[in-house]
């Protein structure tokens, strides 16, 4: 079974540390890897792992500088997660229509 890109970001940005550091690149900007585990609260080798998963899904980039990599996020990448929202609104905004109608047939 395929899944959905936005089922892909969900499950991706579910990790409250991994989010965590799509969050701060989205904020502050390219990282180094050191610099992200700095604020981390996690090993060195964890943020790495969450960068690849990251990476995988998506949400950043990398660019290699030497010996040090710097990593980005890609916030065009959320496009999916926009378009399943704008979906998800008009799903309930309907329904919301569809009670208040209700309610004012009931009240008369």
């Amino acid at each position: 079974m395929t899944q959905q890109p936005h089922e892909i970001l969900f499950r991706t940005l579910a990790d409250p540390t991994r989010r965590g550091i799509f969050e701060r690149l989205c904020r502050e900007g390219e990282q180094t890897v050191v610099a992200l585990t700095a604020r981390a609260g996690v090993s060195q080798p964890a943020v790495s792992k969450h960068l690849g998963v990251l990476k995988q899904a998506g949400l950043v980039r990398d660019r290699q500088e030497g010996r040090r990599t710097h990593y980005s996020a890609r916030i065009d990448a959320l496009a999916p997660l926009t378009d399943w929202t704008k979906r998800m609104t008009g799903f309930w905004q309907s329904r919301f229509d569809d009670l208040e109608d209700l309610l004012k047939r009931m009240d008369q």
